[in-house]
């Protein structure tokens, strides 16, 4: 087994500027023969490109994800709810990190020896984690992240577009579009609409 002296888990959200749908938040610690080089911030590619990275990630990685939703975004803010989704997200890193060590015959020193970073300025609740400002485009297992959490929250928007068709979901995924507005005002507010957000 290789022994790894500390694990850095990755952590970051999507979708906290929305106007509907939850925050999305993934938590990724990186194979050690993941090529680094092949990240970036999310929000820099393509959606092909996402889509490839997710499934690099998801079959060779340690990863988690959670979302925190709408209902409870207008109850705590995005804010806390955006910390609070990293935070579950990480909670499911680290109870899958002993199994994923022993699958990669990589030497499991102990939680002790886990290392967090978050983007941002603001530290979720988790163990010996740092927050870094513009995180998810220099760190690589925060990039990671990222593509996690935007690639899922994509996804569910989509769905959520066939369930609620006319509000565009599926194209500007509940972000403050004209269009996303226009359709609030002529519709009312869909059944995920965050209701303490301005529109």
């Amino acid at each position: 087994m290789n022994l790894i002296a500390h694990f850095t888990a990755g952590l970051d959200e999507a979708g906290r500027g929305p106007l509907a749908g939850p925050v999305s938040a993934g938590c990724v610690i990186l194979h050690p023969d993941f090529d680094i080089t092949l990240l970036k911030d999310s929000k820099v590619l393509s959606e092909k490109k996402r889509e490839q990275l997710f499934d690099m990630i998801t079959s060779s990685c340690c990863w988690g994800h959670s979302f925190v939703s709408h209902e409870e975004i207008d109850r705590i803010n995005i804010l806390n709810a955006s910390l609070k989704a990293m935070r579950l997200a990480y909670e499911q890193v680290v109870e899958k990190l002993p199994q994923w060590c022993e699958k990669n015959k990589v030497e499991f020193p102990g939680l002790e020896f886990v290392r967090a970073v978050a983007d941002g300025n603001k530290v979720p609740d988790v163990p010996n984690c740092i927050a870094v400002v513009k995180a998810d485009a220099t760190v690589p297992c925060v990039s990671a992240a990222s593509i996690i959490a935007k690639v899922l929250r994509d996804r569910l928007m989509c769905d959520y577009d066939r369930l609620y068709p006319g509000y565009g979901y599926a194209k500007h995924k509940g972000y403050p579009t004209k269009a996303h507005k226009e359709a609030c005002r002529k519709l009312g507010p869909s059944p995920i609409q965050r209701l303490s957000f301005s529109y």
